[in-house]
């Protein structure tokens, strides 16, 4: 008893530490996201397991220095952006940012729909969308950040749904393992192209933003001074490599059960994660499809709120308006705004015949263009003493930050590539 008593708090302070690690970790394996690992999955059975930990501390490097940058500050990116660098960078990336992130949020709504309507076919999926936007813009307008901070922290836990599916149906774990630290690599269009839209996918411009202004917001929370030093950088860190950890980890095992499933009855091709869904259930059983299918409905909650917020903190503070997910509306209205107008404009997307999977094309193009251009910015900022001071990168996140710079700008360029092929 004594032993459960003393987990039970360690485990109890542990989730106390976790916050925008966490939820920025946890909403990148988003609806679209699903897709695409069970898309690579399908296409590759085990073969692009090893990217779970290749991608795994380049992505922790990046938020990382983002988290810092944020903490030091207190601001977000893209005020740093607009104090130390050329405004037409700025407008640039938000340019790029706009289009890319309404293209995101439209093509996880449709999931979430797609997804409910196979639950409840009687009911068309475009209600289940109409229905789920309409709940988030009620959520996130009336409540406060810190209720919904608390919210979004369980709704990561919607998230060991996929970690718990692979154990349902029969894989082959020694090929598994093979496969996750022996890379296999295949020289050729469709490979190279799953290859950079997972890394499209697990590094996304938009986490950037969103991870440096929750850090800064949870620092000045209630206009209390605090103080950064090494202690609370360590806890930070600890938040977000948990956060990255378990997003990858997602990663894996969704790709796990896919290609495992779907590869393995040559089904190979799947374009939403409604027809991943669909696949799953006369194949492994209606418990492995329920949990797949309820699993993306938990991170479209926990994903379109991060998106929607990260886009209206960057036109906020671009053009200085009051922001805050801790202000009420009448206190901001300019960025609650842009959040619901996001919203909306990604669910007409369904009704525009813009299908999820063209949808994560353009975006996945758009977050190419931007991604090494807002790397190279961050690592900029993260190792310039007037703005961090003492709390400049260190060599090991200066040398993860340049690998994932030149593999982001080797990405980008391909995926244009394979566009106009």
């Amino acid at each position: 008893m004594k032993i459960t008593a003393i987990l039970s708090t360690r485990l109890h302070k542990f989730w106390r530490i976790l916050g925008p690690g966490l939820i920025t970790g946890a909403s990148d394996d988003d609806p679209s996201g699903i897709a695409t690992y069970s898309q690579a999955g399908a296409g590759f059975g085990y073969a692009t397991l090893w990217m779970a930990i290749v991608t795994f501390p380049l992505m922790a490097a990046v938020q990382e220095m983002c988290a810092r940058i944020g903490m030091v500050t207190q601001s977000g990116l893209t005020t740093t952006i607009k104090k130390k660098y050329p405004k037409v960078i700025l407008y640039l990336l938000v340019i790029f940012s706009f289009p890319a992130i309404i293209l995101n949020i439209g093509a996880d709504i449709q999931g979430m729909g797609a997804v409910t309507n196979l639950l409840l076919p009687a009911v068309p999926s475009f209600m289940f969308s109409i229905l789920f936007t309409a709940l988030l813009v009620f959520v996130i307008v009336k409540y406060p950040y810190r209720k919904l901070a608390s919210a979004l922290k369980w709704f990561c836990l919607s998230l060991l749904l996929y970690v718990v599916v692979p154990f349902l149906v029969r894989a082959d774990w020694l090929a598994i393992l093979q496969n996750t630290f022996i890379p296999t690599i295949h020289l050729n269009k469709t490979y190279l192209s799953i290859f950079v839209a997972i890394l499209g996918t697990t590094i996304s411009p938009y986490l950037f933003f969103w991870q440096a202004t929750m850090e800064a917001e949870d620092i000045s929370h209630g206009g209390k001074i605090i103080i950064v030093n090494k202690r609370i950088l360590s806890t930070m860190k600890m938040d977000v490599d948990f956060g990255m950890l378990f997003s990858n980890l997602v990663m894996f095992f969704i790709m796990v059960t896919t290609g495992t499933v779907l590869y393995n009855a040559g089904i190979n091709q799947i374009d939403t994660v409604g027809q991943a869904a669909k696949a799953l259930e006369p194949l492994a059983g209606k418990l492995t499809y329920l949990l797949f299918a309820l699993g993306v409905i938990g991170t479209g909650f926990l994903a379109i709120p991060v998106l929607a917020g990260s886009l209206s903190y960057i036109l906020a503070e671009t053009f200085n308006w009051e922001e805050g997910l801790d202000k009420k509306y009448h206190e901001a209205k300019g960025f609650y705004i842009t959040l619901v107008v996001s919203l909306i404009v990604g669910l007409s997307l369904d009704f525009l015949g813009i299908s999820p999977i063209h949808a994560l094309i353009y975006t996945a193009v758009l977050y190419g263009l931007t991604a090494p251009v807002m790397i190279a910015i961050i690592m900029h900022i993260g190792n310039n003493k007037s703005v961090m001071g003492k709390f400049t990168n260190t060599r090991i996140s200066n040398i993860l930050g340049t690998i994932t710079f030149i593999l982001m700008t080797a990405a980008g360029a391909a995926l244009i590539y394979f566009q106009f092929k």
